[in-house]
């Protein structure tokens, strides 16, 4: 396993961008292509932007501390907070019905739960700790394919 990398900063909205980037330059030394390193960069984004409306029930609440590494054929990004407890894996997947396509599926949708839908599909795993002193954690990882 790598060295972890581990930058805190403010859980506001304005902060989101410079976690993304510290992602997506872990994920460059991981050798991650151009398309996982987009992926990293919206899921990264999706879940600051949860720990800030959900976790911390807006912004200047608490701390993100958002970290990565290596780990074998893994790249793994790790975001803590000290919000509310939430587990992703108690939200279900949103439903669209089959015969709805384009704006229609889009306006179909209920708000909540696409950006955990939508982590889901962009990382290979998404896991959860809680520790009822340390916090919340959301592991994202993404494999590295070695050519």
């Amino acid at each position: 396993m790598s060295q972890k990398h581990v930058r805190t900063v403010p859980g506001r909205y304005e902060e989101v961008k410079n976690i993304c980037a510290f992602m997506v330059q872990g994920a460059k030394e991981a050798g991650l292509d151009e398309s996982a390193l987009f992926h990293v960069e919206l899921a990264c984004d999706e879940a600051c932007t949860n720990i800030i409306e959900h976790a911390y029930g807006g912004e200047g609440r608490g701390d993100i501390v958002a970290s990565w590494q290596i780990d074998g054929d893994d790249f793994m990004m790790m975001l803590h907070d000290n919000g509310r407890v939430f587990n992703p894996d108690d939200v279900p997947d949103p439903t669209i019905p089959n015969q709805l396509t384009g704006e229609a599926a889009l306006a179909s949708l209920q708000v909540g739960g696409l950006g955990i839908h939508f982590m889901r599909k962009l990382m290979d795993e998404v896991r959860y700790q809680f520790d009822p002193v340390q916090g919340n954690t959301l592991i994202l990882v993404k494999k590295i394919r070695r050519e």
